[in-house]
């Protein structure tokens, strides 16, 4: 590869004077490293591999040569990028300078419907940018075709190459025109990717701003040796002690991400989360309230966070470390952008040392070794529903509806309570959940009346006990009465038999058998006729 060369001010890098000026009126006068060494070449139509990380001027960089490129003429520009939250943000960085200039833009992106994307990109945009996954289904499809494309960027390529995507890069760079421009840009160099430039790219420029892996030097950095147990604690002190500051907090999966925010709301503190788990408009609206100062901290997972470009991140928290060392400068990358100072703090425990120097490796530098602050006082753990997604009713959304039911619910899961109660995840093989086994039998001799019905069905059965009531729950007689769950008694079904007695059945076995007096056995019917 060949060498780069330094470059001066934006006047000077060669862009059109008209692309100039809209750049002056953006506020963009003096080009970021990257920028001042990515854009004369690429203006030229070198292809480029640009070694760079996170917050310095990446999308500007190949955004301003590719708004030029098109400029009068009838082809298109691609963009890929790793996460749907990154492809809206390049979108929105890119329309701010080449809307002026009547460029369209088009974002194709998975976990959205795809009728008005294949519309948009009817209409022929100027530039597409898109997740590899969602625009290679499209491609089969037949709703969009590379033959137009003329330049091509990816952009963070080594996470789009963590994720999975290479099959569809692969296929996608296979597909564009041989006779293009592309330029790679990547906060690391793994042996992957210097493949995919050999193959793909004809003799690129590598321009490199700082070392692969290396972290940015405005960011100040430590770390905490803490137990697992310890670790809400040490986050409740430090969220009280930078109570002024906007903080991003990465958690390594993604029901690690809604149980830490739900406690730090519990601490007081406004907080939202972005995960996988989470719709594409919930994972929007989340962005936006961080972004708004709506929420002071965000709770999110890696692939999740890679959209997420917001200035005033003032603090980091690893609250768990990545997996890999790369992510690591990827998350801390999060804050200290735009030559803002940032800072960065890692939980680790004593068992994650090597990791520890992994990563001090990468970045070329060791880690600060903090003290413990005095820790306060465990919270009582808070009890969360789960946020439920589609149509689902909720457990009193049919009071008294059919069938007599005062409880109803419209959750389509089979075999789990309606009602999570006080512990969201509490499940027995009968469909139903108690808080402890204590209360799941009582004596015979209660008289109370009591009305189930079944989860996302017409089934329910009134009854009540008496003192002479026995009870068959299965194939074991026992005595048996089920309290409530907090707001719903899961999907229970019983019938009453000429004898006296009941059987019990949860909602996802197929039959309700009641037994009569005969011993023989009938098919319960109905509670809706």
């Amino acid at each position: 590869m060949q060498k780069e060369q330094n470059m001066g001010r934006f006047c000077d890098l060669g862009i059109e004077e008209k692309f100039l000026d809209i750049l002056t009126k953006r506020g963009f006068e003096i080009p970021t490293p990257i920028q001042q060494r990515v854009i004369p070449a690429a203006l030229n139509g070198k292809d480029i591999v640009g070694i760079a990380q996170t917050g310095t001027g990446k999308t500007l960089a190949f955004g301003v040569p590719m708004i030029q490129h098109l400029l009068n003429k009838q082809e298109q520009g691609l963009i890929l990028v790793p996460t749907r939250e990154l492809a809206v943000q390049v979108e929105e960085a890119i329309r701010q300078v080449g809307s002026p200039l009547g460029l369209k833009t088009a974002v194709v992106i998975g976990g959205a419907a795809s009728f008005p994307q294949v519309r948009a990109l009817k209409n022929n945009p100027d530039i597409v940018i898109a997740t590899p996954g969602r625009l290679d289904d499209l491609m089969k499809q037949g709703a969009y075709k590379l033959n137009k494309v003329s330049i091509v960027a990816l952009d963070e390529a080594d996470r789009m190459l963590d994720v999975g995507f290479l099959p569809q890069i692969r296929k996608i760079l296979a597909s564009a025109p041989k006779e293009r421009q592309t330029m790679l840009f990547s906060a690391t160099m793994p042996s992957s990717i210097a493949s995919l430039s050999s193959e793909f790219m004809n003799m690129p420029l590598r321009v490199e701003v700082a070392q692969q892996g290396t972290s940015a030097e405005n960011i100040e950095q430590e770390l905490f040796m803490v137990s697992q147990n310890d670790k809400t604690r040490l986050l409740d002190a430090i969220l009280e002690e930078y109570k002024n500051d906007t903080v991003l907090i990465f958690s390594r999966t993604k029901h690690g991400a809604k149980r830490i925010a739900a406690e730090i709301r519990g601490m007081g503190h406004t907080s939202t989360e972005i995960h996988s788990n989470r719709s594409q408009a919930q994972r929007k609206s989340a962005l936006e309230g961080f972004t708004n100062k709506r929420f002071r901290v965000m709770v999110a997972t890696d692939i999740a966070a890679r959209g997420i470009d917001v200035k005033h991140i003032s603090l980091v928290i690893n609250f768990d470390l990545p997996d890999c060392s790369e992510d690591y400068v990827h998350r801390i990358g999060r804050t200290g952008r735009a030559g803002r100072s940032g800072k960065a703090i890692s939980f680790v425990s004593h068992s994650q040392k090597s990791d520890i120097r992994k990563i001090e490796r990468l970045i070329r530098k060791p880690l600060k070794v903090s003290p413990l602050p005095n820790l306060p006082v465990a919270r009582p753990k808070l009890a969360y529903e789960p946020e439920f997604s589609g149509s689902g009713r909720s457990s009193y959304a049919r009071k008294g509806g059919r069938g007599g039911s005062s409880y109803s619910a419209g959750s389509r899961n089979r075999g789990r309570s309606a009602s999570y109660g006080s512990n969201p995840y509490a499940r027995t093989d009968s469909g139903f959940n108690s808080s402890s086994n204590s209360n799941f039998r009582s004596k015979i001799g209660s008289t109370s009346t009591s009305r189930y019905s079944r989860v996302g069905s017409s089934y329910a059965s009134t009854a009540k006990s008496s003192p002479s009531a026995s009870y068959n729950f299965g194939s074991k007689a026992g005595s048996d009465s089920r309290p409530k769950s907090g707001s719903g008694y899961g999907s229970i079904s019983r019938s009453k038999s000429s004898s006296g007695g009941y059987s019990r059945r949860s909602a996802n076995q197929g039959q309700s058998q009641g037994k009569t007096s005969s011993g023989n056995y009938r098919r319960r019917e109905r509670a809706s006729r």
